[in-house]
């Protein structure tokens, strides 16, 4: 226990563990295949890096998410940890240079997109790593009841022929009990073996505000309130547009999506983290990776399409312990777009078919071609060639991967690579023979090390700074040092990939099962009622409500958000006041006037009718047009 604490304070600065972290360690380290459910920003990755760092050999991780792959090698690396992570987007010399590094190098920790599993060159690979670990981040995608589905993670059972005897550890923040039970299963755990945290929350206030006019509350609110936040809405010209509507009120304000330059995503996040901006309105591309813990308020000004997204996204609140709120706005206008969007997000069979064929031709593979196949894709640039809109396209995307036809990546920011491609003596004979390189060389060799092992990245405006040269001069320095074949150069760019994982098929041949489409549509739906009820629910504990969906039958109520203060003006204990909302429920079976319900219910008057009273305010009991009540 004591070498597990070492590792945690030397690496991370800190003295303990948090709540289950060292028993998720323990379970690994006894060999047991272990699922750890942990809330967001609870330290899932902890628990796989401290036990590896024990241990001879690396870890293997697999996530899906791109960018939170590259955050965590970079935050390994500033910790002196050795780390690489391998994604679609690599070319091909980049791959064999990272997995010769991994198999001879001393790494620790080796991340990879759930896709590359099915490579021929990872598997002739992986064979010669020492693996210690196999960890699964966001593990709830290899549930097909899971809210955001993998076909690439049913690949990774697979893993256990090549590396036997090696613990698995899967990690998520939000799963409901069906997919928690599924996890296990399709990971070919030996044995049930749950590690999980309660979800619960006490210094986080949920909310939700029925409010037709949502901006004049937000700006009331903000204005309010004090501490920095996150507003979250439904699309990129809402960030914009509500960011400028506070802007224009005197508060700190920024907005923030995927569409956004790398650069200024990585600007507007930094400013907001460290304060100078207190607001960011931004869509859910926002917040993957982002640790900041004196968040005192998320707002969400549209409702998101499932109560586990909303779970993540509202917890990005207070993760400093200190009291903190998560307000849900919502009306009427709400409900029907949320109804609206389980349509849009399952287009029909015509339409899925049309967008694979223009894909296939788009990227010009012919039919019986293309398997494994990496494409850079712009969404926006093939919906214009071919008159698509973006949902349509986006939604038949996830269809298909869902059908395993294809892979489609986040998008990823892919920064400058350099990489020496001959050796010391052959680069000296070029820099005598080529004196105006020089210099370039010299000072590209002075601010990075590890260029003739592997691909490094390079920032070009700081080498523009050094040198005293313009961009563009130093774009024409490394173009023409790879033209001379001295480096390969490969400049940064932002892009989601597609990834052929069968070859293409005739379109008569593309079809999306009753499983994949009905029943994932009926889930889907679920999934949206879910948060109807969530919003629009006037008896239930917002917490209880929210811990209940995951699981946890028997939480108490928190006693501080909307619906436990508006009960908290009977002072009533919970206890008092369901036992009494039990006795009118089961009294209403039948219809009764107010007099007859009353005079039938027992214990103390007073509290018996301000009950009643609270019941038919919240629209619990309804009046009929007989003047009747009865339970809604």
């Amino acid at each position: 226990m004591e070498k597990y604490t070492q590792i945690l304070t030397r690496h991370w600065g800190y003295s303990k563990f948090r709540p289950l972290q060292l028993e998720i360690i323990q379970s690994v380290a006894d060999g047991k295949d272990t699922l750890g459910l942990m809330p967001t920003g609870g330290g899932k990755s902890i628990t796989f890096q401290v036990y590896s760092l024990s241990k001879e050999g690396l870890c293997l991780v697999i996530t899906p998410l791109i960018a939170l792959m590259k955050d965590q090698v970079e935050n390994l690396k500033k910790s002196g940890i050795k780390a690489i992570a391998i994604h679609s987007g690599m070319s091909s010399l980049e791959l064999k240079i990272a997995f010769d590094n991994v198999v001879w190098g001393d790494y620790k920790f080796l991340y990879i997109s759930p896709e590359r599993i099915a490579t021929q060159r990872f598997r002739e690979r992986v064979k010669d790593m020492d693996i210690n670990l196999i960890a699964v981040d966001e593990a709830h995608c290899i549930s097909q009841w899971g809210y955001d589905f993998r076909p690439s993670y049913l690949r990774i059972p697979e893993l256990r022929e090549f590396i036997a005897d090696v613990p698995m550890l899967a990690l998520t923040a939000t799963a409901t009990p069906k997919v928690v039970k599924d996890i296990q299963d399709k990971l070919g755990f030996k044995k049930e073996n749950v590690f999980k945290t309660s979800f619960k929350r006490e210094n986080l206030r949920y909310l939700v505000r029925e409010k037709e006019d949502k901006q004049k509350y937000l700006l009331q609110v903000i204005q309010k309130v004090k501490g920095t936040g996150i507003v979250y809405v439904r699309s990129r010209k809402a960030s914009r547009e509500l960011a400028e509507v506070l802007q224009r009120s005197s508060i700190s304000a920024d907005y923030y999506h995927a569409g956004l330059t790398s650069g200024t995503r990585s600007r507007k996040q930094e400013e907001w983290k460290k304060g100078k901006t207190r607001v960011i309105v931004a869509t859910n591309a926002f917040g993957m990776g982002i640790d900041k813990p004196n968040v005192r308020f998320v707002i969400h000004h549209d409702p998101p399409d499932s109560l586990e997204a909303y779970f993540q996204e509202a917890g990005r609140a207070g993760r400093d312990g200190r009291k903190a709120a998560a307000v849900l706005l919502y009306n009427n206008a709400d409900k029907v777009k949320l109804q609206k969007y389980v349509t849009t997000a399952f287009p029909k069979m015509e339409v899925i078919k049309r967008v694979y064929e223009a894909l296939s031709n788009y990227f010009q593979v012919a039919e019986g071609f293309g398997k494994g196949q990496v494409f850079e894709f712009n969404l926006g640039a093939f919906c214009e060639a071919y008159k698509f809109q973006v949902s349509a396209v986006y939604n038949s995307l996830k269809l298909l991967q869902r059908q395993g036809f294809l892979e489609y990546t986040d998008e990823v920011d892919n920064p400058s690579r350099v990489h020496f491609i001959v050796n010391r003596d052959d680069l000296y004979k070029f820099q005598v023979a080529n004196a105006s390189f020089d210099g370039f060389i010299k000072l590209v060799l002075r601010s990075y090390t590890g260029l003739f092992t592997g691909y490094i990245q390079i920032d070009e405006e700081l080498i523009s700074r050094r040198a005293n040269i313009s961009g563009d001069l130093t774009y024409k320095y490394l173009t023409r040092l790879k033209s001379f074949k001295i480096i390969d150069y490969i400049p940064k760019k932002k892009t989601p990939f597609v990834i052929f994982t069968k070859e293409r098929l005739p379109v008569s041949k593309i079809s999306i099962s009753k499983e994949n489409y009905d029943k994932r549509k009926n889930d889907f739906l679920k999934r949206v009622e879910a948060v109807i009820n969530y919003a629009s629910s006037q008896t239930k504990c917002r917490s209880q409500a929210l811990l209940e969906y995951f699981g946890e039958k028997d939480s108490k109520r928190c006693g501080q958000c909307d619906i436990c203060q508006s009960r908290n003006v009977l002072e009533l204990s919970q206890f008092e006041f369901d036992q009494i909302a039990g006795q009118v429920k089961e009294t209403l079976k039948t219809p009764k006037t107010y007099e007859e319900l009353v005079m039938k219910l027992q214990g103390n008057q007073d509290d018996i009718m301000n009950v009643v009273r609270w019941l038919i305010d919240n629209e619990k009991i309804v009046n009929r047009i007989d003047n009747k009540l009865e339970w809604k």
